[in-house]
Protein backbone atom coordinates (compact mmCIF):
# COMPACT_ATOMS: atom_id res chain seq x y z
CA UNK A 1 0.00 0.00 0.00
CA UNK A 2 2.91 2.34 0.76
CA UNK A 3 4.38 1.77 -2.70
CA UNK A 4 0.95 2.36 -4.25
CA UNK A 5 0.68 5.67 -2.35
CA UNK A 6 4.13 6.73 -3.62
CA UNK A 7 3.21 5.88 -7.21
CA UNK A 8 -0.09 7.78 -6.93
CA UNK A 9 1.78 10.77 -5.46
CA UNK A 10 4.28 10.76 -8.34
CA UNK A 11 1.47 10.53 -10.88
CA UNK A 12 -0.29 13.42 -9.13
CA UNK A 13 2.87 15.56 -9.24
CA UNK A 14 3.33 14.84 -12.96
CA UNK A 15 -0.32 15.70 -13.63
CA UNK A 16 -0.01 19.02 -11.75
CA UNK A 17 3.17 19.94 -13.65
CA UNK A 18 1.50 19.09 -16.97
CA UNK A 19 -1.59 21.14 -16.10
CA UNK A 20 0.53 24.10 -14.99
CA UNK A 21 2.44 24.10 -18.29
CA UNK A 22 -0.78 24.16 -20.34
CA UNK A 23 -2.88 26.35 -18.03
CA UNK A 24 -4.29 29.66 -19.36
CA UNK A 25 -2.74 32.82 -17.90
CA UNK A 26 -5.54 35.28 -18.64
CA UNK A 27 -9.29 35.18 -18.28
CA UNK A 28 -9.78 35.74 -22.02
CA UNK A 29 -7.83 32.52 -22.69
CA UNK A 30 -10.19 30.35 -20.63
CA UNK A 31 -12.31 28.03 -22.79
CA UNK A 32 -15.73 26.98 -21.49
CA UNK A 33 -17.48 28.00 -18.25
CA UNK A 34 -18.82 31.03 -20.13
CA UNK A 35 -21.18 32.35 -17.46
CA UNK A 36 -18.50 32.02 -14.76
CA UNK A 37 -16.01 33.87 -16.97
CA UNK A 38 -18.54 36.64 -17.62
CA UNK A 39 -19.33 37.13 -13.93
CA UNK A 40 -15.66 37.15 -12.98
CA UNK A 41 -14.96 39.67 -15.74
CA UNK A 42 -17.61 42.02 -14.35
CA UNK A 43 -16.28 41.72 -10.79
CA UNK A 44 -12.68 42.27 -11.95
CA UNK A 45 -13.66 45.37 -13.91
CA UNK A 46 -15.60 46.76 -10.95
CA UNK A 47 -12.75 46.12 -8.49
CA UNK A 48 -10.27 47.92 -10.74
CA UNK A 49 -12.57 50.95 -11.05
CA UNK A 50 -13.43 51.02 -7.34
CA UNK A 51 -9.82 50.27 -6.34
CA UNK A 52 -11.08 47.60 -3.95
CA UNK A 53 -9.78 44.06 -3.36
CA UNK A 54 -11.62 41.20 -4.99
CA UNK A 55 -14.30 39.62 -2.80
CA UNK A 56 -13.73 36.12 -1.40
CA UNK A 57 -14.60 33.40 -3.95
CA UNK A 58 -15.46 29.72 -3.56
CA UNK A 59 -15.11 27.45 -6.61
CA UNK A 60 -16.72 24.03 -6.41
CA UNK A 61 -17.17 21.14 -8.80
CA UNK A 62 -15.67 17.77 -9.75
CA UNK A 63 -11.87 17.43 -10.09
CA UNK A 64 -10.15 18.74 -13.20
CA UNK A 65 -12.68 21.36 -14.31
CA UNK A 66 -10.53 24.46 -13.78
CA UNK A 67 -10.87 25.59 -10.16
CA UNK A 68 -7.11 26.05 -9.80
CA UNK A 69 -6.94 27.63 -13.25
CA UNK A 70 -9.36 30.38 -12.24
CA UNK A 71 -7.46 30.92 -8.99
CA UNK A 72 -4.16 31.42 -10.85
CA UNK A 73 -5.68 33.57 -13.62
CA UNK A 74 -7.21 36.15 -11.27
CA UNK A 75 -3.94 37.46 -9.75
CA UNK A 76 -2.56 37.92 -13.26
CA UNK A 77 -5.61 40.02 -14.14
CA UNK A 78 -5.20 42.09 -10.98
CA UNK A 79 -1.42 42.38 -11.18
CA UNK A 80 -1.00 40.99 -7.68
CA UNK A 81 0.64 38.02 -5.97
CA UNK A 82 -0.80 34.67 -4.89
CA UNK A 83 -0.02 32.28 -2.04
CA UNK A 84 -1.13 28.67 -2.38
CA UNK A 85 -1.83 25.99 0.22
CA UNK A 86 -4.31 23.18 0.79
CA UNK A 87 -6.79 22.17 3.46
CA UNK A 88 -4.94 19.01 4.59
CA UNK A 89 -1.76 21.06 5.17
CA UNK A 90 -3.53 23.31 7.69
CA UNK A 91 -3.97 21.11 10.74
CA UNK A 92 -3.93 23.90 13.33
CA UNK A 93 -4.35 27.72 13.42
CA UNK A 94 -0.58 28.24 13.69
CA UNK A 95 -0.21 26.70 10.22
CA UNK A 96 -2.34 29.51 8.82
CA UNK A 97 -0.45 32.40 10.42
CA UNK A 98 2.50 32.58 7.97
CA UNK A 99 0.11 32.91 5.03
CA UNK A 100 -2.04 35.57 6.71
CA UNK A 101 0.85 37.68 7.98
CA UNK A 102 2.51 37.63 4.55
CA UNK A 103 -0.50 38.79 2.54
CA UNK A 104 0.02 41.94 0.51
CA UNK A 105 -2.55 44.62 -0.24
CA UNK A 106 -5.08 43.08 -2.64
CA UNK A 107 -3.19 39.77 -2.93
CA UNK A 108 -4.81 36.34 -3.18
CA UNK A 109 -4.62 33.41 -0.78
CA UNK A 110 -5.69 30.19 -2.51
CA UNK A 111 -6.71 27.16 -0.41
CA UNK A 112 -7.26 24.00 -2.42
CA UNK A 113 -9.42 21.22 -0.95
CA UNK A 114 -10.71 23.75 1.54
CA UNK A 115 -13.36 21.29 2.74
CA UNK A 116 -10.57 19.26 4.38
CA UNK A 117 -9.53 22.15 6.60
CA UNK A 118 -10.22 21.41 10.30
CA UNK A 119 -13.05 23.32 11.97
CA UNK A 120 -10.65 24.99 14.42
CA UNK A 121 -8.76 26.52 11.47
CA UNK A 122 -12.02 27.60 9.86
CA UNK A 123 -13.02 29.48 13.01
CA UNK A 124 -9.57 31.04 13.26
CA UNK A 125 -9.83 32.67 9.82
CA UNK A 126 -13.39 34.00 10.22
CA UNK A 127 -12.19 37.41 11.51
CA UNK A 128 -9.47 37.42 8.83
CA UNK A 129 -12.09 37.06 6.12
CA UNK A 130 -14.54 39.55 7.62
CA UNK A 131 -12.43 42.23 9.34
CA UNK A 132 -8.89 41.49 8.07
CA UNK A 133 -7.57 40.70 11.53
CA UNK A 134 -6.55 37.64 13.52
CA UNK A 135 -6.83 37.05 17.24
CA UNK A 136 -3.71 35.46 18.74
CA UNK A 137 -3.90 34.06 22.28
CA UNK A 138 -0.65 34.23 24.25
CA UNK A 139 -0.17 32.27 27.45
CA UNK A 140 -2.60 30.00 29.25
CA UNK A 141 -5.13 30.18 32.05
CA UNK A 142 -5.25 33.38 34.13
CA UNK A 143 -2.18 34.79 32.37
CA UNK A 144 -3.60 34.39 28.87
CA UNK A 145 -4.05 37.52 26.79
CA UNK A 146 -5.31 38.15 23.27
CA UNK A 147 -3.50 40.22 20.64
CA UNK A 148 -5.44 41.58 17.68
CA UNK A 149 -3.19 41.55 14.62
CA UNK A 150 -4.33 43.73 11.71
CA UNK A 151 -3.97 42.31 8.20
CA UNK A 152 -3.83 43.96 4.82
CA UNK A 153 -7.02 43.53 2.77
CA UNK A 154 -6.73 40.33 0.72
CA UNK A 155 -8.87 37.84 -1.20
CA UNK A 156 -9.39 34.26 -0.08
CA UNK A 157 -10.17 31.81 -2.89
CA UNK A 158 -11.27 28.34 -1.90
CA UNK A 159 -11.58 25.28 -4.16
CA UNK A 160 -13.57 22.20 -3.20
CA UNK A 161 -15.00 19.07 -4.73
CA UNK A 162 -17.39 18.74 -1.77
CA UNK A 163 -18.93 22.07 -0.89
CA UNK A 164 -21.49 20.30 1.32
CA UNK A 165 -18.69 19.40 3.74
CA UNK A 166 -18.00 23.09 4.42
CA UNK A 167 -19.79 24.52 7.43
CA UNK A 168 -22.56 27.04 6.76
CA UNK A 169 -20.66 29.92 8.48
CA UNK A 170 -17.66 29.23 6.23
CA UNK A 171 -19.72 29.12 3.02
CA UNK A 172 -21.56 32.31 3.98
CA UNK A 173 -18.30 34.26 4.18
CA UNK A 174 -17.66 33.77 0.47
CA UNK A 175 -19.47 36.53 -1.42
CA UNK A 176 -19.11 34.63 -4.69
CA UNK A 177 -19.84 30.92 -5.02
CA UNK A 178 -19.18 29.54 -8.51
CA UNK A 179 -20.03 25.97 -9.51
CA UNK A 180 -18.07 24.60 -12.49
CA UNK A 181 -19.83 22.33 -14.98
CA UNK A 182 -18.50 19.61 -17.28
CA UNK A 183 -17.30 20.73 -20.73
CA UNK A 184 -18.79 19.91 -24.12
CA UNK A 185 -16.82 17.89 -26.69
CA UNK A 186 -16.42 21.03 -28.84
CA UNK A 187 -14.98 23.01 -25.91
CA UNK A 188 -12.56 20.21 -25.05
CA UNK A 189 -11.52 19.91 -28.70
CA UNK A 190 -10.67 23.63 -28.73
CA UNK A 191 -8.62 23.20 -25.53
CA UNK A 192 -6.78 20.25 -27.10
CA UNK A 193 -6.03 22.26 -30.25
CA UNK A 194 -4.70 25.24 -28.27
CA UNK A 195 -2.53 23.05 -26.06
CA UNK A 196 -1.21 21.10 -29.06
CA UNK A 197 0.01 24.41 -30.50
CA UNK A 198 1.68 25.22 -27.17
CA UNK A 199 3.46 21.86 -27.40
CA UNK A 200 4.38 22.43 -31.08
CA UNK A 201 2.55 19.22 -31.99
CA UNK A 202 0.67 18.94 -35.33
CA UNK A 203 -2.91 17.89 -34.65
CA UNK A 204 -5.78 17.37 -37.09
CA UNK A 205 -9.29 18.58 -36.26
CA UNK A 206 -10.79 15.08 -36.31
CA UNK A 207 -8.03 13.85 -33.99
CA UNK A 208 -8.84 16.72 -31.59
CA UNK A 209 -12.50 15.68 -31.57
CA UNK A 210 -11.52 12.04 -30.99
CA UNK A 211 -9.36 12.97 -27.99
CA UNK A 212 -12.06 15.29 -26.65
CA UNK A 213 -14.79 12.67 -27.05
CA UNK A 214 -12.88 10.27 -24.81
CA UNK A 215 -12.00 12.86 -22.13
CA UNK A 216 -15.06 12.55 -19.87
CA UNK A 217 -15.98 16.23 -20.17
CA UNK A 218 -12.88 17.22 -18.17
CA UNK A 219 -9.99 19.44 -19.36
CA UNK A 220 -7.48 17.72 -17.07
CA UNK A 221 -8.31 14.37 -18.68
CA UNK A 222 -8.14 15.95 -22.15
CA UNK A 223 -4.65 17.27 -21.38
CA UNK A 224 -3.59 13.80 -20.23
CA UNK A 225 -5.00 12.22 -23.41
CA UNK A 226 -3.16 14.82 -25.54
CA UNK A 227 0.08 14.28 -23.62
CA UNK A 228 -0.09 10.52 -24.20
CA UNK A 229 -1.08 10.85 -27.86
CA UNK A 230 1.87 13.23 -28.41
CA UNK A 231 4.29 10.69 -26.95
CA UNK A 232 2.73 7.88 -28.98
CA UNK A 233 2.87 9.93 -32.20
CA UNK A 234 6.52 10.79 -31.56
CA UNK A 235 7.48 7.18 -30.88
CA UNK A 236 5.29 5.27 -33.34
CA UNK A 237 4.54 7.80 -36.11
CA UNK A 238 6.02 10.98 -37.57
CA UNK A 239 5.08 13.17 -34.59
CA UNK A 240 1.76 14.38 -35.99
CA UNK A 241 -1.47 13.34 -34.26
CA UNK A 242 -3.93 12.23 -36.92
CA UNK A 243 -7.26 10.48 -36.31
CA UNK A 244 -5.64 7.10 -36.89
CA UNK A 245 -2.78 7.88 -34.50
CA UNK A 246 -5.16 9.26 -31.85
CA UNK A 247 -7.32 6.13 -31.97
CA UNK A 248 -4.29 3.83 -31.80
CA UNK A 249 -2.84 5.78 -28.86
CA UNK A 250 -6.10 5.73 -26.90
CA UNK A 251 -6.68 2.04 -27.64
CA UNK A 252 -3.22 1.26 -26.31
CA UNK A 253 -4.00 3.32 -23.19
CA UNK A 254 -7.14 1.15 -22.80
CA UNK A 255 -9.50 4.12 -23.14
CA UNK A 256 -12.60 3.06 -25.08
CA UNK A 257 -15.01 5.08 -27.25
CA UNK A 258 -17.18 5.80 -24.20
CA UNK A 259 -14.24 7.38 -22.35
CA UNK A 260 -14.03 4.44 -19.94
CA UNK A 261 -10.55 3.46 -18.81
CA UNK A 262 -9.25 0.25 -17.27
CA UNK A 263 -10.35 1.17 -13.74
CA UNK A 264 -13.88 2.08 -14.88
CA UNK A 265 -14.33 -1.24 -16.68
CA UNK A 266 -12.88 -3.12 -13.71
CA UNK A 267 -15.44 -1.40 -11.48
CA UNK A 268 -18.31 -2.39 -13.80
CA UNK A 269 -17.00 -5.95 -14.18
CA UNK A 270 -16.88 -6.35 -10.38
CA UNK A 271 -20.34 -4.87 -9.96
CA UNK A 272 -21.85 -7.10 -12.66
CA UNK A 273 -19.70 -10.24 -12.42
CA UNK A 274 -19.19 -10.51 -8.66
CA UNK A 275 -22.17 -8.62 -7.26
CA UNK A 276 -24.66 -9.69 -9.98
CA UNK A 277 -25.26 -6.10 -11.01
CA UNK A 278 -25.87 -4.86 -7.49
CA UNK A 279 -26.90 -3.40 -5.25
CA UNK A 280 -23.38 -3.32 -3.83
CA UNK A 281 -21.90 -1.03 -1.17
CA UNK A 282 -19.08 1.32 -2.10
CA UNK A 283 -16.93 -0.08 0.73
CA UNK A 284 -17.23 -3.58 -0.70
CA UNK A 285 -16.37 -2.39 -4.21
CA UNK A 286 -13.41 -0.36 -2.93
CA UNK A 287 -12.07 -3.36 -1.00
CA UNK A 288 -12.38 -5.57 -4.09
CA UNK A 289 -10.43 -3.02 -6.15
CA UNK A 290 -7.90 -2.36 -3.33
CA UNK A 291 -8.62 1.36 -3.60
CA UNK A 292 -9.56 3.91 -0.93
CA UNK A 293 -13.29 4.63 -0.73
CA UNK A 294 -12.63 8.34 -1.43
CA UNK A 295 -10.85 7.48 -4.69
CA UNK A 296 -13.80 5.39 -5.79
CA UNK A 297 -16.45 7.96 -4.89
CA UNK A 298 -14.53 11.05 -6.05
CA UNK A 299 -12.68 9.87 -9.17
CA UNK A 300 -14.38 6.79 -10.64
CA UNK A 301 -18.07 6.96 -9.77
CA UNK A 302 -18.94 10.55 -10.82
CA UNK A 303 -18.46 9.80 -14.53
CA UNK A 304 -20.22 6.42 -14.30
CA UNK A 305 -23.15 8.09 -12.56
CA UNK A 306 -23.25 11.05 -14.94
CA UNK A 307 -23.25 8.81 -18.02
CA UNK A 308 -25.79 6.44 -16.39
CA UNK A 309 -23.62 3.34 -16.28
CA UNK A 310 -24.60 2.96 -12.61
CA UNK A 311 -27.24 4.36 -10.28
CA UNK A 312 -27.21 4.84 -6.54
CA UNK A 313 -29.93 3.14 -4.54
CA UNK A 314 -30.52 3.12 -0.77
CA UNK A 315 -28.90 -0.33 -0.68
CA UNK A 316 -25.87 0.48 -2.85
CA UNK A 317 -24.70 0.84 -6.46
CA UNK A 318 -26.66 -0.84 -9.26
CA UNK A 319 -25.48 -1.43 -12.84
CA UNK A 320 -27.72 -0.12 -15.61
CA UNK A 321 -28.55 -1.66 -18.97
CA UNK A 322 -25.90 0.58 -20.54
CA UNK A 323 -23.20 -0.96 -18.31
CA UNK A 324 -24.16 -4.45 -19.44
CA UNK A 325 -24.13 -3.27 -23.06
CA UNK A 326 -20.67 -1.66 -22.90
CA UNK A 327 -19.23 -4.88 -21.39
CA UNK A 328 -21.03 -7.02 -23.95
CA UNK A 329 -23.01 -8.95 -21.35
CA UNK A 330 -26.65 -9.97 -21.30
CA UNK A 331 -28.66 -8.29 -18.60
CA UNK A 332 -30.16 -10.75 -16.14
CA UNK A 333 -33.89 -10.52 -15.49
CA UNK A 334 -34.89 -9.04 -12.14
CA UNK A 335 -35.75 -11.66 -9.48
CA UNK A 336 -39.43 -12.10 -8.72
CA UNK A 337 -40.84 -9.95 -5.94
CA UNK A 338 -41.98 -12.38 -3.22
CA UNK A 339 -43.01 -9.69 -0.76
CA UNK A 340 -46.52 -9.71 0.60
CA UNK A 341 -48.46 -6.74 -0.79
CA UNK A 342 -48.74 -3.83 1.60
CA UNK A 343 -52.07 -2.28 2.50
CA UNK A 344 -50.61 1.03 1.32
CA UNK A 345 -49.57 -0.21 -2.17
Amino acid sequence: MARQAIVQSEEGDESRQRDAALRPRWLREVIGQKTVVQRLGIVLNACKKLKEPLSHILFDGPPGLGKTTFATVLPNELGTSIQTTSGPALSKPADMLPFLTNVEEGSILFIDEIHRMPRVVEEFIYPAMEDFRVDIVLGEGMNARTINLRLKPFTLIGATTRSGMLSSPMRDRFKMHEHLEYYSVEELAEIVRINARKLNTPLTDDAALELAGRSRGTPRVANARLWWARHYATSEADGAITLEVARAALDMAEVDREGLDKQDRRYLELLIGVHNGGPAGVESLAASMTLPVDTLSDEIEPYLLREQFIVRSPRGRVATARAYQVLGRAMKPAPPDDRQPSLFE
